[in-house]
């Protein structure tokens, strides 16, 4: 039995279809945008229509963007002889936070899980295969995901850019600075352990 009328209970559950949300945060979601102006209202609704019919897929990596090419594809200062490959396009925006990557990016929009019923088809993987295929590129940088589909993924990768005489490196994965062992997971201590460096 619902507590709320049927427009209320419609909200929440809209609420609850967004990742990460229960129905307590739902419920505090629908009140707040409730208790909202009008005129705050009809702006929130109209940025989620403008970002829906703004946006599209750059043709050349795959991330999201307003224009296409998009904004770092387009850039002459970007370093085009490196490209990134990231599993999502937010792990684009995590990247360029750091400021220390001035390559090109290729977004794979997932990894490979037969469990999950997606193949090396059903992601980006033969756009990134074609995009080597002049020559430009010196480097390929594996950035996915450090599980086991982003291991699979990065390991499928690597086996088709080899041969084609592309630089393949992966990012590094270990102990995560102010770190304390103990508290280390045995995967990611395992990581430490095979991407030691030299001193």
């Amino acid at each position: 039995m619902s507590y709320y009328s049927p427009s209320v209970e419609k909200l929440i559950e809209s609420f609850e279809r967004l990742p990460s949300i229960g129905h307590k945060t739902a419920v505090r979601l629908a009140f707040y945008m409730l208790n909202t102006s009008k005129e705050e209202t009809d702006e929130f609704v109209k940025s989620i229509i403008d970002a829906k019919k703004n946006l599209k897929l750059c043709s050349k990596c795959f991330n999201i963007s307003d224009s296409d090419p998009c904004e770092i594809c387009s850039n002459p200062k970007r370093d085009a002889s490196q490209i990134c490959v990231v599993e999502d396009f937010k792990d684009v925006v995590s990247i360029e936070r750091i400021h220390e990557y001035k390559g090109l990016y290729h977004v794979l929009h997932g990894t490979i899980s037969p469990m999950d019923g997606i193949g090396p088809e059903d992601i980006k993987i033969k756009e990134l295969i074609a995009r080597l295929m002049d020559g430009s590129v010196k480097e390929v940088i594996l950035a996915t995901n450090p599980k086991v589909e982003g291991e699979a993924t990065a390991m499928y990768i690597s086996k088709l850019v080899k041969p084609m005489g592309v630089k393949t490196t992966r990012l590094a994965h270990g102990l995560p600075v102010g770190g304390d062992l103990e508290y280390t997971d045995e995967f990611t201590l395992g990581k430490a352990f095979e991407g030691r460096t030299e001193l």
